[in-house]
Parts: C-alpha cells; structure tokens; sequence
C-alpha cells in the first residue's frame, strides 16, 4: 500500500491557493499529501478499495457540495485515524433553522428570528404584520441550507411580499426571518467579527457586513475594546457543533452585548486578501494552513511511535 499523511479533497477552483498552502506547510514538517478532486476520484475510489493506496488524515471540503465524494468519504471513514470536519457533523450543521435553536440551547444570543418552512411544502406563509413588527422592519432573510458569499440573503425586507419572493428563489429551503442587527462603533469601524475556530485555536477577524471587507483583529483590539469575550462564545459554538474548522459571524451591539448573527460556515472561504479584495487576510490563512499541517504532523507520529512500539 501507499499511504499518505494527509488526504484533501476538493472541488471549488478558488481553493487551489489554499491546498497548496496546506501542502507547503505539511512538506516542512515531512508529511506526505494528496489531492482528490473531481477529475481523480473514481481511481481513487478504485485503489482504496483495492487497499493500494491509503491515508493518516482526511481532510474534506467537498462532500458537502458534490454528492460524488459520498462514497470516498463512507470508504475513508473507517480507514483514516483522524477526519478534519467529519461529513456527519457538517450537515448537521449547515442548516442554520437547526442551529439557531442549538446554539440558544448553550445559552448563545442570536437574532431574533422566525423560521418559515419550504415554499415547495407550503406556498403560503402563516404571518402578519404583527410577527413581523416582533422582529422589526427592516428584517433580514436568509435561506437556512443554501450557505457561501450571502447566496439568496435578502437585507432590508420589508414586508410579506418580500418574504413569498425570497422563498422562490430556493423553494425546498426552509428560510430564516431575522432581526437586523445594528453594531456598536468601535474607532470607526463597525463592531462585526468574523471568528474562526481552527483545531482549538480561536483567530478573529474585523469582518465589515456591509462591504465584506476583513482586517485582522490583534491583541491590542481585544483589551482595547473588550472583545475578549468572542473567544468563549466560539469555544461554546464548537461544543455544540464539534467541527474541528469553521467560522462564525459574531456583533457587539450598542449595548456590548453580543449576538451570533451567522452560527456556523462549516466549509469557511480561504481566498486570499492579496489576490481577492473580500478574502480573508493572508497572514490567517497561512496560520489555518499550519495548523492543519501541524494536526496531520501529529496523528502521523503518533502512528509512526505506535508502530515502533
């Protein structure tokens, strides 16, 4: 057999800056990588199920958007030590209609929000203009499985016409109706966070919601501005969604308070700011990429030392 110490699957184009990051940071530690895409999975397939090819770690940013990649990951599941982002955990949760009571259930403030079901399994919405006064006007409509770059989120809704167009747009989506969270100021900048957990290490992010524009956010922002709470929010958002990577979107209102507006990006956007205007800043994606090497370092010598012994 071929073994591999780290396997990553993908699908999206604009991923190859950051796979290729992933595999420079795992060549300095001496971990072998691989490359599963669309165009090599049936051979895969075929030399994992023959037992010629195996692999330490997985790593998948695929399944979750091609149910091609089902298989390859039902086959790995028993046959890799260590699964990045395990397959079940992501559908779970992706559905934010789902989240948004997980989440209120480890005492997380979300937006006020009232779930609506399918425009494929009800045509109608059984609302007045009184529920949507409970929310307030403007509100915010957002599909609750159709995820990445505001895809089919509608700011600024108004009224039940606004709602029954959404809904179209996405008909076998259940959709969210949220309140519009207005930040607190802090030096100019609005109070809107982009936080990613990543293997037990929490990196943040000034994430502007209205031009999709990062910065990073540094030490000196956290004491300054009393952030210092964004990091046991995102440790409790990871106990209750156990993904190893994702990111949420967190706000500090006029009142300091803090609410989670977006629960969980399960398969986060790791363009770069240097090549992409709205990606995320260089220096935290390269420290993602490192860490993800350095976990498949680990569960290799790990092996490496087991099979010594």
């Amino acid at each position: 057999m071929t073994k591999y110490g780290l396997a990553i699957a993908w699908n999206w184009e604009f991923d190859a800056d950051f796979v290729a990051g992933i595999e420079h940071a795992c060549a300095r530690r001496g971990v072998s990588t691989f490359r599963i895409d669309p165009h090599n999975l049936d051979r895969v397939m075929g030399d994992l199920t023959s037992g010629g090819l195996g692999f330490d770690v997985f790593f998948d940013r695929a399944s979750d958007a091609d149910p091609r990649f089902f298989p390859l990951v039902a086959e790995l599941r028993t046959k890799c030590r260590r699964f990045i982002n395990p397959h079940e955990l992501v559908l779970a949760a992706i559905d934010k209609s789902i989240m948004h009571y997980v989440l209120i259930s480890h005492g997380i403030y979300v937006p006020n929000s009232i779930i609506v079901a399918p425009y494929s399994s009800n045509e109608q919405v059984n609302l007045t203009e009184e529920d949507l006064e409970r929310i307030g006007i403007p509100f915010v409509i957002k599909p609750a499985n159709t995820t990445g770059g505001g895809t089919g989120v509608v700011m600024n809704a108004r009224t039940l016409h606004d709602i029954l167009h959404a809904r179209k747009e996405h008909p076998a989506d259940t959709y969210l109706l949220q309140e519009t969270v207005h930040p607190r100021m802090l030096e100019g900048k609005r109070a809107w966070f982009r936080a990613y957990w990543i293997l037990g290490h929490v990196l943040l992010c000034w994430w502007d919601d209205q031009t999709h524009r990062y910065s990073e956010l540094h030490d000196g922002d956290e004491s300054l501005h009393g952030l210092a709470r964004l990091r046991p929010i995102m440790e409790t958002i990871q106990r209750a969604c156990r993904l190893d990577f994702f990111s949420s979107e967190i706000a500090m209102t006029k009142e300091r308070a803090f609410i989670v507006v977006d629960y969980v990006n399960e398969v986060c956007d790791m363009r770069l700011q240097s090549k992409y205007g709205n990606g995320a800043p260089d220096d935290v994606v390269r420290r993602i990429e490192e860490l993800i090497a350095q976990e498949a370092a680990n569960v290799v010598r790990s092996e490496q030392a087991g099979a010594r012994a």
